[in-house]
């Protein structure tokens, strides 16, 4: 029987130690900014959605079904250039691309945007080719994108490419048929629309070009913004209207608001607005989707703001060891929030892919606390209040 216990106490002693994990058993997950929840404006039709970037929370109305996106379908169209032949800023031109002849035949068709003046064996740097694409809305520079980006004489493999970056997205009522988006079967909704403007928008090329209300392009001569209305009047910087018949107007845009002396990005989208009466070519809609955006984006920008969640030094969850001890972790910084007042945002404590040692001294950062999602969500270091010590003799001889 000693024997025994012997063999039990030296099986103990020597077993392997459970790894550290980091915790917030029992504390909050979520904070709700102060403050009444914004009266946002949205029309009676239609649908839309507005995010302050790294809340990780959208604000909606309508029936979020995929509806025809119209031009705004070119948001995508830029992404996946911008993934496959990336920009580092604003002064890198990218490779130069060569307009072939079905690009200046489709400068000349009469019921559809586009650039008209090109000429065959012109080249145009990538940069140029999207200021293009996306301030006057050129559908024969989207397909010729296309063309190029897939060295091939049809858009097909390249809107492959389109609907699987919208999966890898989570754009789930998304589907793309062209890279125009004059097709009525190219659809989408507001939020995916939201989802895709806050990945193209961490790209500073594509920040550039949206902001522009007009460029000076060679042999084509100037282009104009069709958003310069909401540009000049509530200083949006972009993204990209869209109007057909079947797509009434629609609109993804961004705006900005300085909070705690810091630029933050707001990002929205409005889609299937339809004037009343007659509109063959969406004029009077998207006329009617400026006006109904500018009141939500003025309701919505003019309302952002912060709110400490955690303190520097508050306790924010623990080291648990495994053997039932636990070492407390604190904020190392304050920790704030930014969104809409009456807004929850999710708190998370992650390890940050390295779990804790077995043995560490106070002030040893183990982790990070993060409110909101997504890259842009704020987030401060977090460190052991204490030592945290390896267990004892006893606490291994006694663990179950």
């Amino acid at each position: 029987m000693l024997l025994l216990g012997a063999i039990v106490l030296v099986v103990q002693a020597f077993r392997p130690l459970p790894t550290p994990v980091i915790s917030r058993e029992g504390a909050k997950t979520s904070f709700t900014i102060p403050g009444p929840a914004p009266a946002v404006p949205w029309p009676a039709e239609g649908q839309g959605a507005v995010t302050v970037v790294g809340s990780g929370q959208t604000q909606t109305f309508g029936e979020q079904k995929p509806v025809p996106t119209a031009s705004v379908a070119k948001v995508m169209t830029a992404y996946v250039i911008l993934q496959d032949h990336p920009l580092k800023d604003r002064k890198d031109q990218g490779p130069r691309i060569q307009v072939d002849a079905q690009a200046v035949e489709e400068g000349d068709l009469q019921d559809e945007t586009r650039i008209e003046g090109l000429k065959e064996g012109q080249t145009y740097s990538e940069y140029d080719m999207l200021k293009m694409l996306m301030i006057p809305s050129g559908n024969n520079i989207a397909r010729l994108l296309a063309r190029w980006d897939t060295r091939s004489d049809s858009v097909t493999a390249f809107v492959g490419k389109m609907n699987a970056a919208a999966k890898a997205l989570d754009m789930t009522h998304t589907h793309y048929t062209d890279p125009s988006g004059l097709e009525a079967s190219t659809v989408s909704t507001a939020v995916d629309q939201v989802n895709l403007a806050e990945a193209v928008m961490r790209s500073d090329a594509f920040r550039s070009i949206v902001a522009l209300p007009s460029a000076d392009m060679a042999e084509v001569g100037t282009i104009y913004n069709n958003n310069s209305l909401l540009m000049a009047k509530l200083s949006v910087r972009g993204i990209k209207t869209g109007s057909s018949t079947p797509a009434g107007g629609a609109l993804s845009w961004a705006a900005y608001r300085t909070v705690d002396g810091k630029d933050q990005l707001i990002i929205g989208a409005m889609m299937d607005q339809h004037a009343d009466g007659p509109d063959p070519d969406g004029a009077d809609s998207l006329k009617l989707v400026l006006d109904n955006s500018s009141k939500v984006i003025e309701a919505v920008r003019d309302t952002v703001t912060s709110a400490t969640v955690v303190r520097k030094g508050q306790p924010v969850g623990y080291v648990d060891d495994g053997l039932g001890h636990r070492t407390p972790l604190v904020a190392t910084e304050d920790l704030t929030a930014v969104g809409l007042p009456g807004t929850r945002v999710a708190l998370t404590l992650s390890d940050e892919g390295k779990a804790p040692a077995r043995s560490a001294a106070a002030g040893t950062l183990v982790g990070r606390l993060t409110t909101g999602a997504g890259p842009e969500a704020q987030s401060v270091p977090v460190a052991l209040q204490h030592h945290l010590a390896e267990p004892s003799l006893l606490a291994r001889l006694t663990r179950v």
